[in-house]
């Protein structure tokens, strides 16, 4: 039964919040993603899409942090007109500051994934829209293969070039599907070492219903095993380290590699594909896992040449650090947003929306300035923090904490031996005298219990994504990470 009030939809409990306190008694709010379930992995329901189909107005976070899908059922199932916001970007023009989202693989080989640049505009491309990267054939003297891990060591093919390539289904057995925008990380494989081209192709689907529209198309060369001289192009830019995507380049009209080579992920050259060799040196030679769910790469113990999938894990992401709400003065800049939306959907409460949200800003100032005080009782050289996964980066720049772990770059990646063992590290090498696990994902991540149990150290809660029945609003998650650093770093 409609009561008057403004329907509004958000993505998490934590943008539900604060969109309860800047609307008060005008708004009902419904968050897609569960209290205690976790935002980078929640696929939404019917009753999700209900509730989006009726929304007046509708608040992700957005910069990937979401499941894709959430974000498609926002943007597919909103009314036309319905303000739909991406609080991430849009906080910005109110002062919040955004942390480049920086990856290092410390391979010693090429870190080679896939990547979908530009917006898509000129194709009538969104945010929810997807792109493809689509495999039509492979020479070489060997078989070539590309794939991601997933979260529970499956793989994800997109590449496998022992089977054929069939047309006449648009090649979707050799397709990567990404988000406009994101990037992933693959493991290439090749059976034998000699010079390999693969010829793959780009395409942007609008919506679902859209028939793809074509990016470009290119061919690129691997020298694996071999001197890349062989392949006889000697004016062709080898790249043999550092961080690099085959690229859809919606902006260029054209499939491209770009390479960064630090590896940082900070600054990418792009390249034209046919300018590149792709070097896979012999220090990549690796064996099948004997593992069935690998079987498509050969007998178990084949010798096979890998350029590693850098992040273990179904990780999807773009170039943004998404955990902005870690810095109050970036949750300021959230409810900023939220009440200049509110008052353009429903004008007539313009005052009350005001006041609520400067009441409510108030308190968050209070916040703040609390949140600072219980770090600054840390004495400076106890002041690292260790954490289920790398979501802290906000919450450590803007009150002098120093991110010095964490067991994965996010929640639903697989945690590596060397992951392990580099934590291990960490942990002794800096005396850190506590760990921090988050409780909604505490059951999918024993590795930091376990790590701190050897080592002789406490294990104490921190909350990132979500609320539970302990931390039931923002101002309360942010109290409780300040106090639970405080008594577990400061103490003896």
């Amino acid at each position: 039964m409609d009561d008057g009030r403004i329907h509004v939809v958000t993505t998490t409990g934590i943008i539900r919040d604060l969109v309860e306190h800047v609307g008060g008694a005008h708004v009902e709010a419904h968050s897609l993603v569960p209290d205690g379930a976790d935002p980078h992995s929640y696929e939404p329901t019917l009753r999700d899409i209900r509730e989006v189909v009726y929304a007046d107005a509708a608040f992700s976070n957005y910069a990937f942090l979401e499941q894709h899908s959430i974000i498609t059922a926002l943007d597919a199932n909103l009314h036309e007109g319905v303000p739909n916001v991406a609080l991430a970007e849009e906080s910005a023009s109110h002062g919040a500051e955004l942390i480049q989202l920086v990856e290092n693989a410390k391979l010693n080989t090429i870190w080679l994934g896939m990547r979908i640049h530009g917006d898509g505009t000129p194709y009538g491309a969104s945010r929810s829209s997807e792109a493809h990267l689509v495999t039509h054939g492979v020479t070489g003297p060997g078989k070539a293969f590309a794939y991601l891990t997933g979260t529970f060591g499956e793989a994800k093919i997109a590449l496998n070039s022992s089977d054929g390539f069939d047309a006449s289904t648009g090649y979707q057995d050799d397709t990567a599907t990404l988000p406009i925008g994101a990037h992933t990380h693959l493991s290439w494989v090749f059976t034998e070492p000699g010079i390999y081209t693969i010829d793959i192709a780009a395409d942007v689907q609008p919506t679902r219903t859209d028939r793809p529209i074509s990016v470009g198309e290119a061919e690129l060369t691997f020298a694996v095993g071999v001197d890349p001289s062989t392949a006889g192009r000697p004016d062709a830019v080898v790249l043999k380290a550092g961080h690099a995507d085959v690229t859809a380049d919606l902006d260029a009209h054209a499939v491209t590699v770009r390479h960064d080579a630090s590896g940082m992920g900070e600054r990418q050259e792009s390249y034209s594909a046919e300018d590149v060799i792709i070097e896979v040196p012999s220090r990549a030679l690796s064996e099948v896992p004997a593992d069935p769910r690998f079987r498509f790469l050969g007998e178990p113990g084949t010798q096979v040449y890998q350029l590693a999938q850098a992040v273990l894990g179904a990780h999807i992401h773009g170039e943004i650090d998404p955990h902005l709400w870690h810095d109050v003065a970036n949750t300021m800049a959230y409810v900023q947003v939220i009440r200049d939306t509110l008052i353009g959907v429903d004008p007539s409460h313009a005052s009350e929306y005001t006041a609520n949200a400067d009441a409510y800003l108030g308190e968050l100032e209070a916040l703040d300035a609390e949140v600072q005080a219980a770090v600054d009782a840390i004495p400076s050289e106890r002041r690292h923090l260790v954490t289920t996964h790398d979501s802290f980066a906000y919450f450590a720049k803007a009150y002098g904490m120093d991110v010095a772990g964490f067991v994965t770059p996010n929640p639903a990646v697989e945690v590596s031996l060397a992951d392990r063992r580099r934590l291990q590290q960490t942990i002794e090498q800096l005396e850190v005298p506590a760990v921090f696990l988050e409780p909604n994902i505490a059951s999918r991540s024993k590795t930091l219990a376990e790590v701190a149990e050897q080592a002789g150290i406490a294990v104490c809660p921190i909350y990132s994504d979500a609320f539970d029945h302990t931390v039931t609003n923002y101002v309360d998650l942010m109290r409780f990470n300040a106090t639970s650093l405080r008594d577990c770093l400061a103490g003896s």
